[in-house]
């Protein structure tokens, strides 16, 4: 079994609160890492027909028949068992007496905001980050622009290939035909999670949709636009899209404020979150493919972005992430910000380093230093080449680093 970040998180606060709860994307890894990390818990998934039975229609004789401490899985399958979760926790007030999973986010999450608000803790575990699929330490993201700890760094995987084949878990450990397999689960997806989360009457208009978002990973988010193509309204494309970011299929990467007196843009940049399915649903058949496709870049900026997130994520941390661009088109693709300060961040696929790869970073540093150059102000670039190092107040990466 590949070691998961998320897992020393998990066994940590498992000491400190009465609930964990860990979410993420259908086929992520979630019951395989509760499983591993509470072995001595009962386990129970809500979704076999004769357990949900059993926990809708006797809650309480439900909970008293768990020999102890338990993991229960997909338990949004049975809202109304927060209720009594609630109460169980409050009278025995155990450290770690209940691991919650889900893969729908929104109808977990407001359950348990609901009733066990104080009492759990949430936990997001994403597919295979780069560094678990190399079994090492990852490189944290908020040290990007700031350390090259990792300079010397290699990867034992072909980017086409890896960016081509995702990190859902399954496909790794079982060794599957990734696009067979990311073109089933994207059917089941919809066949099956889109049903019991919206009321989608035409799933053929939903799968385009979806499709359609694809074509517009790593662009500005124009939701007039995007209905107007997929011939739906503005209001169904709203709800469509929360359906895609709640299940962890997509981010919205939101704009950072700070303007330098410029005039910002508002609106979010798309992304998907897995770049098989994101080559899956653009219809790139092969790695070979990939390596000359138009939406090449745009998939290695969905790489990066994801990167990122997962490092944040899988240590239990909320995501300091967005990008900031003005209405002249000046862009940073990404801006780290931690308390030591805001880090400009670029994504260039090209495996050469070029100096305009920096043009975005200088801008920003200009307008966002008190002194006239922004000089000594750190900026990170990662791209896809082999090499990492330093350009002046510059770190850049090669993609292997993350």
């Amino acid at each position: 079994m590949i070691q998961r970040t998320l897992g020393r998180v998990l066994a940590r606060v498992a000491t400190q609160a009465p609930v964990i709860t860990v979410t993420g994307p259908r086929q992520s890894g979630k019951t395989t890492l509760v499983k591993a990390t509470f072995p001595e818990h009962d386990y129970v998934s809500l979704e076999d027909p004769d357990a949900r039975s059993f926990a809708r229609e006797d809650p309480r004789g439900f909970l008293a028949h768990l020999s102890g401490k338990a993991i229960l899985d997909e338990v949004q399958r049975v809202p109304d068992l927060f209720s009594y979760l609630q109460t169980r926790v409050d009278e025995s007030d155990v450290p770690g007496e209940f691991v919650l999973s889900g893969s729908q986010n929104f109808l977990l999450l407001e359950s348990v905001s609901q009733s066990l608000a104080g009492r759990t803790a949430s936990l997001h575990l994403f597919p295979f980050s780069l560094s678990e699929l190399e079994s090492r330490t990852p490189f944290p993201a908020a040290r990007l622009g700031r350390s090259l700890l990792a300079a010397s760094r290699t990867s034992r995987f072909e980017l086409a290939e890896l960016l081509f084949t995702g990190f859902y878990p399954r496909i790794h450990d079982k060794g599957l035909e990734p696009a067979r397999w990311l073109r089933d689960y994207y059917h089941t997806y919809v066949e099956r999670d889109v049903r019991h989360i919206v009321n989608v009457g035409d799933l053929e208009s939903f799968s385009r949709f979806v499709r359609l978002c694809a074509g517009r990973n790593a662009q500005l988010l124009n939701l007039s636009s995007l209905a107007n193509d997929c011939g739906i309204g503005h209001s169904t494309a709203v709800r469509w899209l929360s359906v895609l970011e709640a299940s962890f299929l997509i981010v919205l990467l939101r704009p950072h404020h700070r303007n330098f007196g410029k005039r910002l843009i508002r609106r979010p940049k798309l992304y998907f979150l897995d770049t098989g399915l994101l080559c899956s649903l653009l219809g790139i058949r092969s790695a070979e493919d990939l390596a000359v496709h138009a939406s090449r870049g745009a998939i290695f900026e969905s790489f990066v972005l994801s990167e990122v997130l997962k490092s944040y994520y899988h240590a239990g941390l909320p995501p300091r992430v967005h990008f900031w661009r003005d209405s002249t088109g000046h862009e940073v693709d990404l801006l780290i910000d931690e308390p030591e300060g805001l880090v400009p961040v670029e994504i260039k696929s090209g495996q050469t380093f070029t100096r305009d790869y920096l043009k975005g970073i200088r801008y920003w540093q200009r307008l966002a230093s008190t002194e006239s150059d922004g000089t000594g102000m750190p900026g990170a670039v990662v791209y896809g080449g082999a090499r990492s190092f330093q350009r002046d107040d510059v770190r850049v990466y090669s993609w292997a680093c993350l």
